[in-house]
């Protein structure tokens, strides 16, 4: 099929940092794909907390990137740019991006480009690359996490949390949550978490330890930062890995250096966000080497808690600020 494509668009704009009322809709020109880019014709897009922090002024885009927020889509491509290989007009893809999502088109970089798993709806597509994008690089290749090890997921029922627990699963490693709610722990484990702890009546610590015998987790997954990095350390295996990958609690942190030593830890930051091109495509191309071939033997499928048009932006931002929400958040364009 033939598709005209319109000189403009909808998309949502950052009027002003502050609250969620200043996403507003506009038109924008429709982009061109440049060289090694192509042009997605966007059917949903996801709603990621660096969205957030993006439209209260604290993550501004990288360099060259679009304005408008939105780092995952999912959708039909129109147009290919020169130099580009894979994927051909028509195909339907989701895909990482450094800014433009939330509207009708995004230009995207090929190599950043993925297919929609067979049995995906395109919403589901649309909530899996800002996540499966991080979690591999910080659990698995940044945290070197094997089957039969231990992972500890903080924040187990948020899309990051979620996906971690699900792809840690297929990959046959044992997984411990915390979230903060019965409901939310529960969640976590319906996903495959053996143990989920309700960190506002439990110490995380005292609970790991015991559930590992006291050994410890080898690798631990943290988007609070803060005071955590300290109790991370204390439950963490020997040789264990944490993995820092947002400052929610905090940006400051203090930290006994012996434990540090003594249990030989190995502490790993990383944003993926301002990574280069070439960089995100080599996740991409080790994503489809590794993980995509899993759908078809585990439920990978990411939970969604809620849709919305992509013209009631504002309304999402509001449920993912709530901390209500289990699982990811999807705007239909």
């Amino acid at each position: 099929m033939t598709h005209t494509i319109p000189r403009t668009m909808t998309a949502i704009e950052i009027r002003s940092p502050g609250p969620p009322e200043v996403l507003q809709a506009v038109q924008r020109p429709v982009p061109a794909p440049a060289p090694g880019e192509v042009l997605v014709k966007v059917a949903a897009a996801g709603v990621n907390r660096p969205d957030l922090l993006q439209r209260t002024g604290n993550y501004a885009p990288p360099p060259g990137a679009s304005d408008i927020p939105g780092l995952e889509v999912a959708g039909e491509v129109l147009a290919v740019g020169d130099g580009v290989a894979w994927p051909a007009p028509g195909e339907r893809v989701c895909a990482l991006l450094a800014g433009g999502g939330y509207a009708q088109y995004a230009a995207v970089p090929a190599v950043q480009c993925l297919p929609v798993p067979a049995g995906l709806s395109v919403e589901e597509a649309a909530a899996l690359p800002e996540t499966f994008f991080t979690v591999w690089l910080n659990v698995f290749e940044r945290g070197r996490l094997t089957g039969g090890e231990t992972l500890l997921v903080h924040g187990g029922s948020s899309g990051i949390g979620t996906t971690a627990i699900m792809l840690a699963r297929a990959f046959g490693a044992r997984v411990i949550a915390t979230a903060g709610t019965a409901a939310k722990c529960a969640a976590c484990r319906e996903l495959g978490a053996e143990v989920a702890i309700n960190y506002r009546e439990a110490d995380f610590v005292a609970a790991t330890l015991a559930a590992t015998g006291g050994r410890g987790a080898d690798v631990i997954l943290d988007m609070v930062g803060g005071g955590y990095l300290a109790r991370n350390a204390a439950a963490a295996a020997l040789e264990g890995r944490i993995a820092l990958i947002a400052t929610q609690g905090g940006t400051q942190a203090e930290l006994d250096l012996r434990v540090l030593m003594m249990k030989r830890l190995t502490i790993s930051a990383c944003t993926l966000r301002p990574q280069t091109v070439p960089f995100k495509g080599r996740l991409a191309a080790q994503l489809r080497e590794k993980v995509w071939p899993l759908f078809a033997q585990h439920p990978l499928k990411p939970p969604i808690h809620a849709r919305f048009p992509l013209a009631e932006a504002a309304r999402a931002h509001a449920l993912m600020e709530s901390g209500a929400h289990i699982g990811k958040i999807v705007l239909s364009a």
